[in-house]
């Protein structure tokens, strides 16, 4: 009896030692209150979230040195510039990860893109991709960013002036500007076409929107039919009138990833690691999708969402085409310059 009174108490012990504070900085809908209910009752950890964006991730964590956060959830475009520079973070321990939970096109993707020097700094959680809005009655022959520009649309084309939009021409025209980001010279090369091919489409152009909510109002007004535009923009739009929705391009959608990863002093590293694991549960994902809007790199998570959500994206993304997502790499120094110039010249042309 002794004997087993110990082991009792010995395991009350082991629990208490191991249930931590995680402390979160992440963005809006994704720690919903429920999923943490779920998670602090599972595991015995607690939760604190602070909610913050990029900047202000990469300023809190620059100004303690990694300091008073376990986990925090920068875009995978943040990570290797910051890390190299600062050493903010530390590396994932990618044994501690349940990769079978990830879509592996993205999970790939991201231990790519937040490498430094042999180690992987960072995990996919929430992402979202730019492409095609379309009228697909009235535009059914758009298959790609460069359509934009045929007659069976003139007039009635809208799109942003913004970099995507040359991310998004260049791939469609069969150039790969990801590639060429380490040399300015090829980079420059690229771009100078793509604003060939712009110059040539602004007669396409009904107007270069700047807001989604007037985007919106064009579609829904039938002024426009065909549109570079986000994923859940075209989803919202196929709620009200069935014909329009979000459309993969043929040469790949524009993705962005929101991440995992530990800050470099962290004290809680179980609980983040727990954390991990338990939200990219699929019908745990599916909670995190419903709160935040977007989807996660949770595979299987989409057949927990709503019937309408799970109808519109598995529409718009068949798997291969969430495995030709174009993902945004860090944007090295100098280009946002050579795109500066581009659309300054873009916008000036007649």
């Amino acid at each position: 009896m002794i004997g087993a009174a110990v082991a009792v108490s010995l395991g009350g012990l082991a629990s208490g030692v191991s249930a931590d504070t995680l402390r979160l900085l992440t963005w809006g809908g994704y720690a919903p209150d429920d999923v943490i209910e779920m998670f602090e009752e599972e595991t015995g950890h607690t939760v604190e979230v602070t909610l913050s964006n990029n900047e202000e991730m990469i300023a809190k964590l620059r100004a303690t040195g990694g300091g008073g956060f376990d986990l925090a959830q920068p875009s995978q475009d943040r990570i290797a510039g910051p890390q190299a520079e600062f050493g903010i973070y530390k590396p994932i321990d990618l044994n501690r990860i349940d990769a079978s939970q990830f879509i592996e096109s993205m999970l790939t993707a991201t231990k790519l893109n937040t490498t430094v020097g042999d180690e992987v700094y960072g995990v996919p959680h929430v992402w979202g991709t730019s492409g095609l809005v379309l009228d697909t009655v009235k535009a059914g022959m758009v298959q790609d960013y460069t359509d934009l520009c045929s007659d069976e649309v003139a007039g009635k084309v809208s799109y942003r002036l913004k970099r995507p939009t040359l991310i998004g021409f260049a791939f469609a025209m069969g150039m790969d500007p990801f590639a060429a980001y380490g040399d300015p010279v090829a980079y420059e090369n690229i771009m100078n076409q793509v604003e060939t091919a712009l110059i040539d489409c602004k007669p396409n152009v009904k107007t270069y929107w700047g807001g989604g909510d007037e985007l919106m109002g064009l579609v829904r007004s039938g002024e426009v039919v065909a549109a570079m535009a986000w994923d859940t923009g075209g989803w919202k739009l196929n709620a009200d009138n069935p014909d329009v929705t979000f459309v993969a391009p043929a040469s790949g959608a524009l993705g962005w990833i929101d991440t995992f990863v530990l800050p470099a002093k962290g004290k809680a590293d179980d609980a983040a690691y727990d954390w991990i694991n338990f939200v990219m549960r699929p019908e745990v994902s599916a909670k995190i999708t419903e709160a935040s809007g977007n989807f996660t790199a949770s595979l299987g998570a989409d057949e927990f969402a709503s019937d309408a959500l799970k109808a519109r994206f598995q529409n718009s993304f068949p798997p291969e085409a969430i495995d030709n997502i174009k993902w945004y790499p860090p944007v090295p120094a100098g280009l946002e310059a050579i795109e500066g110039g581009v659309l300054d010249r873009i916008k000036a042309a007649n």
